[in-house]
């Protein structure tokens, strides 16, 4: 079973309105409500790839009990830290082919809070095979949460997937804890360290090869539309991906790492990895929901996408 945490979710609401006004009234007719948070993505993807799935993070309040329903509706399985305070709501109103969101903070969690969910955490682990983390820390907890959750991974030989950016990822790099796979992208490695990262190839080998970066089995740096480039191990991949009609992008990430670890979970070759998870990404930009992908449309692309071992 894979174990998909989630730190920060939120209820996701979409508001289709054809011409935003200003300081005037909008009414919406079409209003869209998900469990929303990177992680949650992950686990809709690895449901729909019919593999056992649990949901984990910290949640509350009426909100909190509304995201719980709509993973259960979902049948995605889950044991979320419930806490006092109210979980958050994202908002998107998306108007004249743009989109403008409004995204609450969230709730703030104090360090009994933190350690009562490492408790959990460490507790969950023995129910699972691999972990995936993605998305932000909320605010109260240090930014070395992701590293205490990876020690505690590591102590039990569980193998973590790292989906973040900023200091929370930075900071995990730093010790010798590392994640099995990350999957930064362009700008986010850039960050990382500190200098501009071409879409060369000398460039991204030159980047990968940094020492923040020694000992992670898999280095994925998305691409977008143009696939990723690889590390695993000693080796580097170039992935393409084929022409594909893009829907909705938002989302995609997730759906790649939910085939990622899917492809791991399942001991399965570099080529059947790599080629799952880039096919996992594409499907979600094919569809009109975040984190949904059609299975049946799976052997077609599956098969388009293209990996290079490369010298």
């Amino acid at each position: 079973m894979i174990l998909a945490v989630t730190m920060n979710p939120s209820v996701d609401i979409s508001y289709p309105i054809d011409e935003f006004k200003l300081n005037d009234v909008n009414r919406v007719e079409n209003v869209c409500k998900t469990a929303g948070g990177k992680g949650l993505n992950v686990a809709r993807v690895v449901v729909q790839m019919e593999e056992e799935v649990l949901a984990t993070g910290v949640l509350g309040g009426m909100i909190g009990e509304y995201i719980i329903q709509e993973l259960t509706k979902g049948s995605i399985q889950n044991d979320f830290l419930k806490i006092n305070q109210e979980s958050r709501n994202c908002i998107a109103i998306l108007h004249e082919g743009k989109q403008t969101e409004i995204l609450e903070s969230g709730p703030t969690l104090s360090s009994e809070e933190g350690r009562a969910f490492l408790q959990k955490f460490e507790s969950l682990l023995a129910k699972v095979s691999l972990v995936t983390i993605s998305g932000s820390l909320p605010k109260g907890l240090p930014t070395d949460f992701y590293h205490q959750m990876l020690e505690i991974s590591h102590e039990k030989g569980i193998p973590v997937i790292l989906d973040s950016s900023g200091e929370s990822l930075k900071h995990a790099l730093l010790h010798p804890e590392k994640p099995f796979a990350i999957k930064p992208n362009g700008t986010e490695l850039s960050q990382l360290l500190g200098i501009e990262v071409g879409d060369t190839i000398s460039s991204l080998k030159k980047a990968v090869d940094n020492y923040l970066f020694n000992g992670i089995e898999w280095i994925v740096v998305s691409m977008g539309g143009e696939g990723a480039f690889v590390k695993h191990g000693g080796n580097y991949y170039r992935i393409t991906l084929p022409e594909i009609n893009v829907i909705n992008p938002v989302g995609s990430g997730d759906a790649t790492v939910a085939g990622l670890a899917v492809a791991l979970n399942c001991h399965q070759t570099v080529e059947v990895v790599l080629k799952t998870a880039m096919t996992t990404g594409m499907l979600n930009t094919m569809e009109a929901g975040t984190g949904f992908i059609n299975m049946n449309k799976f052997k077609r692309y599956f098969n388009e996408v293209k990996v290079e071992k490369l010298d």
